[in-house]
């Protein structure tokens, strides 16, 4: 089911204040009401105490609630979340940051083999209320490792949540909703857009729910599928496009596991053309599943392959190819279009 317009809130007089923040702000502003709300949060990960984060995501954070509940660690990423599932099975909730989504793979085996699997493999006795952060996608000209968007890789893992924001609102109501998730949940944050822009945000407490995706641009001749730093690239080519008489519908899917089907397919059914936009390589991305999904689904509604909108599949490039690599505008464009005019 698409988003509901207004937030599910403690308190409505809470959320009638705003600030203007941007999205690494919201993710500071969700981590704080989170930790006042509940002494369990606690925030761990490479210098993500006095120094604030990389990003200055946690800065502030260590002055108001201490080293206990801000820890630094040593740069071990299987360590880091490592320790975090053995909190989370004793009751805490554990927000672990890894610094770039490149660095995750030494913490892949604590994801998948334990955090995701400690319910089923517990028989319910234990539950892992963990949330790992990282900042993920390319567009910063970082060096290599530090552009990852390797989202499929977790998306496969049953027992595991992977969360996208693309706005400062959603990322402080999709974060608490993440923290107060009796499960794992992946929360990949799109660093290109960081500081990209500003949007009012409430200062008090609110979720947005965990599964729902959003409808960005309402439209009846394509439908087309993206998440995090992509979805501004592709509302702008929404944009352009209705200058030519393509009216595309934009879905910002916000949850990638578990996939809103019903929106995805609903929306499908609607306009009966698709394209998927992301930044992940091609061939096993995330839009071969939508893809999929499409065909079980609504088969008979199609009328036009359905069109992917991606990075390449080689490795991310340095900085000379990056902007190469990252679908823009005009790609999308010419994908949705391609798909439009079938």
């Amino acid at each position: 089911m698409a988003a509901e317009t207004e937030p599910n809130s403690e308190s409505a007089s809470d959320v009638s204040e705003t600030e203007n923040l941007t999205l690494v702000q919201a993710v500071r502003d969700g981590l704080q009401t989170e930790m006042q709300r509940d002494d369990d949060v606690v925030v761990m990960g490479e210098d993500v105490g006095k120094n604030g984060g990389v990003f200055r995501a946690t800065e502030g954070l260590y002055d108001e609630f201490g080293g206990d509940r801000v820890i630094d660690t040593p740069l071990a990423e299987s360590g880091i979340v490592g320790t975090a599932i053995g909190m989370a099975a004793y009751g805490m909730r554990p927000v672990s940051e890894i610094q770039f989504m490149g660095f995750i793979y030494p913490a892949f085996d604590q994801i998948v083999s334990h955090a995701a699997r400690l319910r089923t493999r517990s028989r319910g006795r234990f539950s892992c209320p963990l949330v790992v952060r990282a900042p993920y996608g390319g567009g910063i000209r970082a060096p290599e490792h530090h552009s990852e968007s390797t989202e499929a890789m977790f998306v496969h893992q049953p027992g595991l949540k992977v969360v996208v924001p693309s706005t400062p609102y959603d990322t402080k109501g999709l974060l608490a909703s993440a923290i107060r998730s009796p499960d794992p949940v992946l929360f990949l944050e799109p660093k290109l857009i960081y500081r990209a822009f500003r949007e009012d945000v409430p200062t008090g407490s609110y979720e947005v729910p965990l599964g729902e995706a959003a409808i960005r641009r309402e439209g009846s001749d394509i439908s087309v599928y993206t998440w995090g730093a992509m979805t501004r690239p592709t509302l702008e080519a929404a944009e352009n496009l209705a200058g030519e008489g393509i009216d595309a519908e934009v879905v910002d899917l916000r949850t990638l596991s578990p996939l809103d089907e019903e929106t995805i397919v609903e929306s499908f059914e609607k306009t009966g053309r698709a394209a998927v936009v992301h930044e992940a390589p091609k061939t096993g991305g995330l839009g071969a599943e939508i893809t999929a999904t499409l065909q079980e689904e609504a088969l008979m509604y199609q009328e036009a392959p359905v069109e992917r909108i991606t990075g390449f599949d080689t490795p991310f490039p340095l900085y000379a190819l990056e902007d190469y690599y990252l679908p823009e505008p005009a790609r999308i464009e010419d994908g949705i279009r391609d798909a439009a005019e079938f």
